[in-house]
């Protein structure tokens, strides 16, 4: 597969404080990738810097061969990456279908646009049902539907999601994954950030484990699931 994504010697942080360190990254178009660790190791402040809501202190960020390490937000989308947020960050007062609509406020192709629309809709029934309800009043999990349907409304290469269980229960979970194995089944590319990383190895089939703002290790999900310290320290066994 063709690489979609290589980064190389990235550093970034807020302020006096550096939070990556040196990471290399690499995400090939078509696959489901996560990175996992534990709270505050840094997954987060990645698809940040990603996304250029973080700027890049030093390192590369290439994406589709085009370097994009000092691109601003609007740059990075537009390029084709969406970025699902932690916390959803739904507009309240809004509808589901409009924050749906937001997310391909940088297209022009309206009948497309109608088409994703109804994709959606289509792999999440819930929000069809919902369309007219303000978006921040769903339970948690049709919250999390709605910001993963509204990154795919950008028709991105590369959708980034944030921390997709948090918070919710088990069927939830299991929703959403079947949406993302089907979203990507359809040929869209994940880099997914997950602290379960059950949830995630399930679904990725290579995985980056970020600890203390560096990447510890790295390879196939079926090979990293058998690794007793990644057992003993992520899994519980």
């Amino acid at each position: 597969m063709p690489e979609l994504l290589r980064i190389a010697g990235l550093t970034a942080g807020y302020g006096d404080v550096q939070v990556l360190w040196g990471i290399d990254l690499d995400v090939r178009e078509g696959e489901i990738v996560a990175i996992v660790g534990s709270n505050g190791a840094g997954k987060t402040t990645l698809l940040r810097t990603i996304s250029g809501l973080v700027g890049a202190r030093a390192g590369s960020i290439l994406f589709e061969g085009r370097e994009i390490s000092k691109a601003g937000p609007d740059e990075v989308l537009a390029a084709g990456i969406a970025h699902v947020p932690e916390g959803r960050r739904l507009f309240k007062g809004l509808s589901v279908k409009d924050n749906l609509l937001l997310g391909a406020y940088l297209r022009r192709d309206k009948a497309e646009i109608q088409n994703d629309l109804d994709y959606v809709f289509d792999l999440f029934p819930r929000l069809k049902e919902r369309h007219s309800q303000d978006a921040t009043t769903m339970s948690g999990g049709e919250q999390q539907m709605c910001a993963i349907a509204r990154g795919i409304m950008s028709r991105p290469r590369l959708l980034m999601i944030d921390e997709l269980s948090l918070g919710l229960a088990p069927a939830l979970i299991e929703r959403l994954s079947e949406g993302l194995k089907a979203i990507n089944g359809n040929g869209l590319t994940i880099l997914l950030v997950e602290q379960d990383v059950m949830t995630a190895f399930e679904l990725a089939s290579r995985a980056f484990v970020v600890e203390t703002g560096r990447i510890a290790k790295a390879g196939e999900t079926v090979v990293l699931a058998d690794d007793p310290a990644i057992r003993q320290a992520y899994l519980g066994v």
